[in-house]
């Protein structure tokens, strides 16, 4: 069985012996009460002080019934001996077994009871939702090129020869940027002092568009800077160098149209312009 509370078990004794001393008023002696149904306190029950001030009403009304109607109902046991007699009541009007009025499971304080909301997120976790998709991505991109490289040879060429120099010879794509760059500027300016302040741009380019709103958001918005700088860097100067170092340069380093014929034999005048010159 289930074990009763101490505090409900004493305010059950309570309201038995208030009863009996109610019915002992008004049909008899009553036996006195235990000394364990002394009344317990507020502080030690912790039942809020509004559910005892009912509970001491109900109580009071039902044992003020009982009172009026333990006159007619009381039962008189004479003893063998000839000794006072003993006035046993019957159970009050409407109560519960044990002549308990109320019953009392438990108080649930209102700090407990909430309505909770889940918050919307609009953000996920890099694992597994980004890290799937560049996955998945990586598996077409390399089927792609598997699939491509069985129809489309690679631009290999024959073994090098010292004695028969490419025309035009071409440094690797990722280098060609470097290399057209020295159609335009001076070696020491293309090969060292540009591809210096392009990394220290890079570098730098956090600590000047230092705004945290857009940290984690590829939006235009919130970082039109960053995105605009490194845009221009990297598309407009860095891929244009490079496509134009790859398709339209071609013997002598000329300048060829997108289909036109290569020819070796022609010869093209490079003049060489000072900025100075043209302001």
């Amino acid at each position: 069985m289930t074990e009763i509370p101490e505090h409900l078990r004493k305010r059950a004794e309570e309201a038995r012996a208030k009863a009996a001393a109610a019915k002992g008023d008004g049909g008899g002696e009553s036996t006195p009460a235990p000394a364990e149904a002394a009344p317990a306190s507020e502080a030690e029950s912790k039942i809020p002080a509004h559910l005892l001030e009912r509970a001491k009403a109900a109580r009071s009304k039902a044992a003020g019934a009982s009172g009026d109607a333990g006159g007619g109902s009381d039962v008189a046991t004479a003893p063998a001996a000839g000794g006072s007699s003993v006035a046993t009541a019957a159970p009050p009007i409407a109560a519960g077994p044990g002549g308990h009025t109320q019953r009392l499971l438990t108080v649930v304080k209102s700090g407990s009871i909430q309505d909770v909301k889940a918050k919307p997120q609009d953000k996920v976790h890099v694992w597994p939702h980004l890290l799937s998709i560049e996955f998945v991505a990586a598996l077409l991109c390399l089927g792609f090129l598997f699939i491509f490289s069985i129809f489309v040879n690679a631009p290999l060429l024959e073994q090098a020869d010292i004695n028969k120099t490419p025309n035009p010879s071409k440094a690797p794509w990722y280098f060609l940027g470097l290399q057209e760059m020295l159609v335009y500027f001076d070696p020491w300016m293309a090969g060292v002092v540009l591809p210096t302040m392009i990394i220290i741009g890079l570098v730098a380019l956090p600590y000047i568009d230092f705004n945290r709103e857009g940290n984690g958001f590829y939006t235009f918005k919130k970082r039109w800077f960053a995105i605009t700088t490194f845009m221009f860097g990297f598309l407009v100067l860095w891929v244009t160098l490079i496509v134009l170092g790859t398709f339209l340069r071609g013997p002598n380093w000329n300048f060829f149209g997108p289909f036109a014929y290569w020819d070796p034999h022609v010869v093209l005048p490079l003049n060489n312009i000072n900025v100075s010159d043209l302001f």
